[in-house]
């Protein structure tokens, strides 16, 4: 179902999880976005490309406080990040959020595309125009910190690899993961400036012995533990020495 604007597509998912994607960006840069409902404070997992407010299609309450993570600092993860207040990320990557440079968010690759978007965002939007307003970080997060959101608690994990900050956020309790760009059901890169092969088979490894109940990626469908074994091992099998 679409959202009344047309631009962003909805699913809700259970415990009152929300995904928005944007199905009129080019499918490379095309990424998901997470919206977890918390008694005390909301979470908000990545915020895609940025090209129409994303905060409108949340469901916010007054007065309650929501921290937007970052699991990276590529341009499909961030392109909405500075609408929001409380701002985490990784702390490997946080000169790159008070600068958003197109080095480190790979911006101009999409601004390149000859058909970025199928649909433009609103009349007269050029994609050569298209930047992202720096976001700098207002807590950077490390393996280990907890984002407590009154009634469940997330651990972030550091799962560099894709890039050098890429991390993960997993509820402590019922093993909800946001894996980001760590891993998802879909073709995986490993060749981008910044990414490391071997970084990554390490963060495979760790990967194949995490419990988990859900994976919700960066991109793609959610999958289960069986998958997200299957995906690790399939990468650590194809790179291997």
């Amino acid at each position: 179902m679409n959202t009344p604007a047309g631009w962003y597509e909805r699913r809700d998912y259970p415990r009152g999880v929300l995904r928005l994607r944007e199905p009129a960006v080019h499918p490379y840069f095309q990424s998901n976005i997470w919206f977890v409902p918390g008694r005390d404070c909301d979470l908000l997992v990545d915020s895609g490309m940025g090209l129409v407010p994303l905060t409108p299609e949340l469901p916010l309450t007054d007065g309650k406080p929501l921290i937007a993570v970052a699991t990276h600092v590529h341009v499909d993860h961030v392109g909405a990040l500075h609408e929001f207040t409380l701002r985490a990320g990784p702390a490997v990557e946080a000169a790159h959020f008070r600068s958003m440079d197109d080095a480190a968010t790979f911006a101009e690759e999409f601004r390149a595309l000859d058909a970025p978007v199928s649909t433009p965002p609103y009349a007269g939007w050029d994609a050569k125009a298209y930047a992202i307003p720096p976001a700098p970080l207002s807590r950077l997060l490390n393996e280990g910190d907890l984002l407590d959101l009154g009634d469940c608690t997330f651990r972030v994990l550091h799962l560099p690899g894709h890039s050098p900050g890429c991390l993960g956020l997993i509820d402590t309790a019922d093993g909800t993961f946001f894996s980001g760009d760590a891993i998802y059901d879909d073709e995986l890169l490993d060749d981008l400036p910044g990414s490391d092969r071997a970084a990554y088979r390490a963060t495979m490894t760790r990967l194949l012995t995490l419990d988990v109940s859900i994976v919700h990626g960066g991109h793609g469908e959610s999958f289960g533990q069986a998958r997200l074994r299957e995906i690790a091992q399939a990468y650590l099998d194809a790179t291997a020495p």
